[in-house]
């Protein structure tokens, strides 16, 4: 049976925290079917979603019309902001608990885990700048102020933006194999050289 990896779209969603992490996960799913992993994109009503800097990301699927998934990866962005206070949204957050094995999020997406109460007493990260925000939402979070991403078993969290990348490879390593992560890294020519 092939297992899923729902990639989470809302509006304000930071562009590489969604297309980073989804580059990793949809090369690997395609590339590497036999892996039995599949990816899609889905949103609250699925269809265009207007990004933080101005992008526009179709939705493959709504909440109704999604698949269940295996993974579901939390972008953070602008958008968190009012999630953290969505009753709505943040029932909608607690319920994948239920149904969901690995839930990882991205940046200031761990914001609205946070404030869903998925983070209690667990390590976690987030963006450098949200790092107090995410101790205030929950003081138990052992926050992690120098982690890329954080592994807490069926709980992943990763720092800014690029970390999502690093976080996606992680994934694959931890769902498939350290050599599969590699191949992966390398055909993306992921090789981190900052020129500043």
């Amino acid at each position: 049976m092939t297992r899923t990896i729902g990639l989470l779209l809302f509006p304000g969603v930071e562009e590489l925290d969604a297309v980073g992490p989804w580059e990793v996960l949809a090369f690997w799913t395609q590339f590497y079917p036999d892996d039995g992993y599949t990816a899609f994109t889905f949103s609250m009503d699925g269809g265009p979603i207007k990004c933080a800097k101005g992008m526009t990301i179709e939705a493959e699927y709504s909440f109704d019309t999604a698949p269940r998934r295996d993974v579901l990866i939390f972008p953070g962005g602008m958008g968190t902001r009012p999630m953290i206070d969505d009753e709505a949204m943040l029932t909608w957050t607690r319920a994948q608990r239920a149904t969901t094995p690995l839930i990882t999020s991205v940046c200031t997406g761990s914001l609205v885990l946070a404030s869903a109460g998925l983070l209690a007493g667990r390590p976690a990260t987030t963006h450098w700048k949200s790092l107090d925000r995410l101790a205030e939402l929950d003081p138990t979070i052992e926050v992690r102020t120098e982690d890329r991403y954080v592994d807490d078993g069926d709980i992943i969290t990763s720092s800014g933006i690029s970390a999502g990348i690093d976080m996606a490879l992680h994934l694959v390593r931890r769902l498939a194999s350290a050599e599969r992560a590699k191949e992966v890294r390398r055909l993306i020519q992921y090789d981190p050289m900052p020129p500043v």
